[in-house]
């Protein structure tokens, strides 16, 4: 399976990233980073989504620093999902936004690239790409269902690139207070736009989840796309 090799910009080493390619090149890039549950079928199969839009996608292997090419499975149990919250717990997020700084990087020089890049970012991954738009230089940034950015509001005025996040309603790990807090504290924000969806649960653009929800995907999807678009040519 494609998979391509990143240079920590720490010098500690290098990680892996999976690597879908769109039919035409050059192309604009997306790196897609993952959910607790590492570099899995999901996040395969949603950089395959993304390079049949016609983008380059790049998933890198944000658990290395703990274990590299982890690959769990949330519908398969509690086991799954407490390795994955350990996997979480255990890693240094400061470290992992350098790793997709440094993932940006060689996506703006790799082959076949037009030299813009864009983050999208799912659970774990939607708090990381919110952290990349306040910390690297992405062209934009995308989080879905991202966990824990009430206590990110702070960074909010280094955010100078697009920033979509897409929020559901009745998420468990984004309780209604936390959601106010981020609405208020993006509000009026030039770069930041906010959804809320209606109904559904942390997850709903995870195919064939537990709780996906199609109308709500296809709607955040458009936007995401919309975006992606725009910025990326």
């Amino acid at each position: 399976m494609p998979e391509i090799k990143i240079a920590a910009s720490d010098g500690g080493g290098s990680f892996g990233a999976y690597l879908a390619q769109p039919k035409t090149r050059p192309a604009g890039v997306v790196v897609m980073i993952q959910e607790i549950f590492g570099v899995n079928a999901t996040m395969r199969a949603l950089s395959d989504w993304v390079a049949e839009m016609g983008f380059i996608a790049v998933s890198p292997d944000l658990f290395w620093r703990q274990e590299a090419g982890v690959q769990l499975d949330p519908d398969a149990g509690q086991a799954q999902w407490d390795r994955a919250f350990a996997l979480m717990k255990g890693m240094d997020q400061d470290k992992a936004v350098e790793d997709i700084k440094a993932t940006i990087a060689a996506a703006r020089k790799m082959d076949g690239s037009n030299g813009k890049v864009a983050t999208m970012g799912f659970c774990l991954g939607g708090r990381l790409s919110y952290m990349a738009a306040a910390r690297t230089d992405a062209d934009a940034n995308i989080s879905y269902y991202g966990v824990g950015l009430e206590g990110l509001l702070g960074e909010a005025g280094a955010i100078k690139a697009p920033l979509i996040l897409h929020i559901a309603e009745k998420d468990k790990f984004v309780p209604p207070e936390a959601q106010a807090k981020i609405i208020e504290g993006l509000k009026g924000h030039p770069q930041a736009t906010v959804y809320i969806y209606p109904g559904v649960d942390h997850a709903f653009a995870r195919m064939g989840g537990h709780a996906w929800d199609a109308r709500a995907a296809t709607i955040a999807n458009g936007r995401t796309a919309e975006l992606l678009a725009k910025v990326l040519g």
